[in-house]
């Protein structure tokens, strides 16, 4: 047996081992194919995403481009629309009085020497100027009211005493209507008050970032005649006077955090009253002590709420304090530097806003009456409250300069306060009144003279000059008859002078309501520009537009180098007179000039490609009808007004139509899908109306329900409750959306139903402690309530912005692996093993949506972070603008839209419908400041305007983070030209918004004299450009920038 099993092993060994020799060849030939494929398909993934990578960055670097036109066409319409005048460096002076020229009859006072007054007798040597930020006069003024329907508010009677002394001492106090020139800003307030001079619009963009004045003023002639000046308070005046005051008398105090009530008004009383104190009077003439603690309140809770009662009664007994402190020498000035409206914010010209109060107290009987013989408020003052008589608040200026014995700043162009200086109101008073009158008129006429000289444009016409010269013939007449001038006849000379003074402020205002044409002209060229490049690229191009990026940049690169040449040799050649421009202004101008004809040379070079850039498609017109309805009604003031309501009609049209065209699909599941969501799209454009602010042109036609009334500045508690249900159903509702198309897998269960649910909750929980320390529900100390706060909006803005934008560019895609058997039958083996026969089935869940589903991880995070920087209602209003994009992007794809123009142009309608949604209007006096300090304590830059920006414009940072989504919604991985499509998406997107802040341009241009430019058609255009250019940059660095990790995710698994 051995024997045999010896004669077949080699044989069978031998057979073994060849057929063992050829499977291992073949393995091995299969693995070495194998592995060739394998590296052919990574080298061409490789070269693929190369491929992808320099194509995305050209198309980033295309809509940078358009950029570039946006902010130039943007400076250069503002440098010539937004106002400037010129600004004087003369100074006035004790040695040269304005009435030189015209001392004919007697000799000029010249008591300066021993310091008894410049110009004219000092009536005190000291002074104490208090200002009250934000003190409305009818702060100051009692309450009683008539009938039973007059309401009273919680200021009411609150700040009694100034009224209290007028009415009982009035030759000790008197009290007045203290009307502001808008803008109604404190730096600019504190500019007029200092300088006398008129503010400009571009003013009103400087409230944050004051540099010093140059030119004369009150402060600086108070140092330069040796005036010792103390100062506590808002730090605003170090920055406007900067080394004007004593350094060991020098406490200024942050002035932007609104949310803190009491540190800069406690610090101002702490260093106040010690210099009072007898042992310290001769250490300080002037002391200036600047409140804030009212108009804090102002813009936390609003004027009715007992923050504000407290405030204005604190106020209160720290001016009887000073009353009591003061002595016969010492003047004390209590006034405010605007306004409030009635929900405590101010910056705009409604009346609550400019008529502020002033209040002059002296413990000597000084001050007199306004002669009754004349109207009580001229041309160039304005109206009080009831017809009471007014001052402008550059009358304050030559009043302290005269009463302190200081020569009036040379740009002044107020009129002195009448009753510090009628006196009794006898021959002699009046007398004193027209001495000081004139003495104001001339140095006006002065400046007005030197004005024209260094090249401005200040025409006086006859009329004017006839009021100075029957003023001065009178004067020398009754210097003639000396004292038998009769009491109406000083009143008639007073009655010249201060017309003169009058049409003189009047003319000043309308030769400064002067633009730069050729600036604007450029600007608007430009803006042209880009709004027609943008229309051909996103709508003007057959096939996908980013084959032809690379000819387009090279063109315009092209032309941006021809147009700086041009521009250098048109400044080495040309004056700056004959161009009309500055150099600066002129290289950008003709940069931008380049940039678009190098455009059009690209388009002219692919011309076959291109197509009608006007629309054939039912929603095309729609998309057209949108864009340039919305754009025309920026021709009206009343349409500007009324500009929420129609954003409303527009997008319920929207849904309407696409229920319609969601009627008429073949296929029952895309009928019914489609039908559902525009129904809920129309629902919730009707819920997001309810949340309004109106302003206050739409009175008495609107009902605010933002706050919790139109007299606050404080959410309603029951607001509170909606970011509670929000949190709770507002990520079951975005899983909905991902469940549709099986995508609620792996990073999204995380993202949506753990880190966003708990990001909600954290938002609910930091408005809920806000308001319950706003309202002292709980006697928690207000440290605790302000720590907690500021570390849950810390984690929640790190959770949004970055850990979400980490997390999305990590991330893997939102699918899952499933596998099934072909067949049931299974075999069970003796070991108990279970087996099958049968092949399997892999399912790959998530695989439709496999674009969309993992970009909308940027964009939930993102929304988590805008949604804290809004108020309750803003928040709500920004959790219903996530899921109407949600249900946007079923509409599109269920009535295959994905190429439409609708998409970006809906977004676009969105997000400017919920600008008001979230509280805001075309308003100066509606931006919310304390958004800057929702997770800080204190002003940090940049941060603090980029947390303004994040709140003003919220909702269309999120539409336009959202434009992606058009083009990659439920899109095939495979998908041709996808790019292409997302950034004719973003550039549809940036049309809409280009073609609007053009509107708003122009129209702000042509109706430039109209009566409501500055109420109205200069804030739209302001919000217009602040909007554009915001949505540029998202559009382009983030969005479009962000599909880059999306892609190469993808890339990764499926290739591109």
């Amino acid at each position: 047996m051995d024997s045999n099993l010896s004669t077949h092993k080699p044989s069978e060994y031998e057979g073994i081992a060849a057929q063992f020799a050829a499977a291992k060849k073949a393995q091995a030939e299969q693995l070495a194919t194998s592995r060739s494929r394998d590296s052919m398909v990574r080298k061409r993934n490789l070269q693929q995403k190369s491929a992808f990578k320099y194509s995305h960055g050209l198309l980033v670097s295309l809509l940078l481009f358009f950029v570039y036109l946006h902010g130039v066409g943007i400076f250069l319409f503002t440098k010539g629309f937004l106002l400037t005048r010129l600004m004087l460096g003369q100074q006035s002076s004790c040695e040269i009085s304005p009435l030189q020229e015209y001392a004919r009859h007697g000799s000029l006072w010249a008591g300066n020497a021993d310091g008894a007054g410049c110009w004219h007798p000092k009536s005190f040597d000291k002074a104490i100027i208090i200002v009250i930020d934000a003190l409305r006069y009818d702060f100051t003024i009692p309450f009683e009211p008539k009938d039973n329907s007059a309401p009273a508010f919680l200021f009411h009677n609150a700040f009694t005493t100034p009224y209290t002394v007028a009415s009982q001492t009035p030759k000790n106090a008197v009290l007045l209507p203290f009307i502001a020139d808008p803008p109604t800003t404190t730096l600019q307030r504190l500019k007029g008050l200092t300088t006398g001079t008129l503010p400009t619009f571009i003013d009103a963009g400087s409230n944050f970032a004051g540099t010093s004045i140059e030119e004369d003023n009150l402060i600086s002639q108070m140092k330069s005649l040796g005036k010792r000046m103390a100062f506590m308070g808002d730090d605003t005046w170090m920055a406007l006077f900067p080394g004007m005051f004593e350094p060991e008398m020098e406490h200024p105090y942050e002035s932007l955090n609104v949310w803190d009530l009491h540190t800069v008004d406690n610090g101002v009383t702490e260093h106040i009253f010690p210099l009072l104190h007898p042992a310290n009077q001769t250490k300080w003439d002037i002391a200036i002590g600047h409140y804030l603690g009212v108009d804090h309140a102002g813009h936390r809770y609003g004027p009715d709420h007992p923050a504000m009662a407290e405030k204005l009664k604190q106020m209160d007994s720290i001016v009887q304090r000073l009353m009591e402190s003061i002595d016969d020498k010492t003047l004390l000035v209590v006034m405010g530097d605007h306004g409030m409206d009635p929900k405590g914010d101010h910056g705009g010209e409604s009346q609550g806003e400019v008529e502020a109060a002033l209040w002059l107290y002296s413990k000597k009987p000084i001050w007199g009456e306004f002669p009754k013989e004349l109207p009580p408020n001229g041309g160039g003052r304005g109206a009080g409250s009831d017809g009471v008589r007014s001052v402008a608040q550059i009358d304050l200026v030559p009043t302290l300069s005269l009463l302190l014995g200081l020569p009036i700043p040379f740009n002044n162009l107020g009129a002195p306060i009448a009753e510090a200086f009628i006196g009794n109101g006898d021959v002699q008073g009046l007398k004193n009144l027209v001495q000081v009158s004139r003495l104001t008129a001339a140095q006006i006429k002065r400046y007005q003279k030197e004005y024209t000289v260094e090249g401005g444009d200040v025409e006086t016409d006859d009329s004017i000059l006839a009021r100075w010269s029957s003023g001065q013939e009178k004067w020398e007449a009754s210097q003639i008859k000396s004292e038998k001038t009769t009491r109406l006849e000083w009143i008639s000379v007073f009655a010249d002078f201060s017309s003169y003074q009058e049409q003189t402020l009047k003319a000043c205002r309308d030769v400064w309501a002067s633009f730069d044409l050729i600036s604007m002209a450029a600007g608007i060229i430009v803006l042209v520009g880009s709004v027609v490049t943008l229309a051909v690229y996103a709508r003007g191009f057959s096939g996908d537009p980013t084959e032809l990026t690379d000819t387009i940049i090279t063109r315009m690169l092209k032309g941006l180098s021809v147009g700086a040449v041009s521009s250098v040799i048109a400044g080495f050649l040309l004056e700056e007179q004959t161009l009309g421009l500055s150099r600066i202004r002129m290289m950008l101008f003709s940069t931008s000039i380049g940039v678009i004809f190098g455009f059009f040379s690209a388009t002219i070079h692919a011309h076959k490609r291109l197509k009608n850039v006007l629309p054939t498609s039912g929603w095309g017109v729609l998309s057209v009808i949108f864009t340039v309805t919305h754009s025309l009604i920026f021709a009206s003031n009343s349409f500007t007004i009324w500009e929420d309501h129609i954003l409303i009609y527009f997008l319920c049209t929207f849904a309407i139509g696409g229920l319609i065209t969601s009627q008429r699909r073949e296929d029952l599941a895309q009928r019914m899908l489609g039908s559902y969501h525009s129904v809920v799209f129309f629902i919730l454009t009707r819920i997001a109306a309810f949340s309004k602010l109106c302003r206050e042109e739409q009175m008495p036609h609107c009902e605010s329900t933002f706050y919790a009334s139109a007299t606050s500045s404080v959410s309603a508690p029951w607001s509170l409750a909606l970011l509670f249900v929000m949190a709770v159903i507002l990520p079951s509702i975005v899983k909905s959306f991902y469940s549709g198309s099986n995508s609620y897998h792996g990073p999204a269960s995380i993202t949506i139903g753990w880190a966003f649910r708990a990001g909600l909750f954290l938002n609910a929980f930091y408005w809920l402690i806000d308001s319950a320390d706003n309202g002292r529900w709980l006697e928690v100390p207000e440290a605790l309530f302000k720590s907690s706060k500021i570390t849950i909006a810390q984690i929640v803005l790190l959770m949004g912005f970055i850990a979400g934008s980490v997390a999305y560019a990590w991330a893997t895609l939102c699918l899952s692996v499933e596998i099934e058997d072909k067949k049931s039958e299974m075999i069970t083996d003796a070991h108990g093993k279970i087996t099958s026969e049968s092949g399997k089935s892999v399912l790959l869940l998530g695989y439709a949506n496999v674009h969309g589903s993992r970009y909308l991880l940027l964009v939930v995070p993102w929304s988590l972070s805008l949604i804290l920087l809004q108020k309750p209602m803003g928040g709500a209003s920004m959790g219903i603008l996530l899921w109407q994009i949600l249900s946007l992007l079923e509409i599109i794809d269920c009535n295959d839209l994905s190429d439409s123009a609708i998409g970006p142009i809906v977004l676009g309608l969105l997000g400017n419908s919920h600008f008001f949604s979230t509280g805001h209007q075309a308003t100066l006096s509606s931006i919310q400041w304390d958004s800057a300090f929702i997770p800080f304590t204190s002003t940090r830059y940049p941060w603090a305007p980029l947390l303004v920006i994040g709140n003003t414009i919220g909702p269309q940072v999120l539409t336009a983070l959202a434009v992606p989504l058009i083009a990659l919604w439920k899109a095939s991985p495979k998908k041709a030209g996808l790019l292409g499509s997302v950034g004719v998406s973003g550039a549809t997107h940036m049309l809409y918004h280009a073609v609007i802040t053009l509107s708003s341009v122009v129209c702000a241009g042509h109706l430039r004299r109209h009566l409501m430019l500055y109420r109205i058609f200069s804030p739209r255009f302001m919000l217009g450009a602040l909007v554009l250019l915001g949505v540029d940059i998202i559009v382009s660095l983030v969005a479009v920038g962000g599909v880059r990790w999306n892609t190469l995710a993808v890339a990764d698994i499926f290739g591109i």
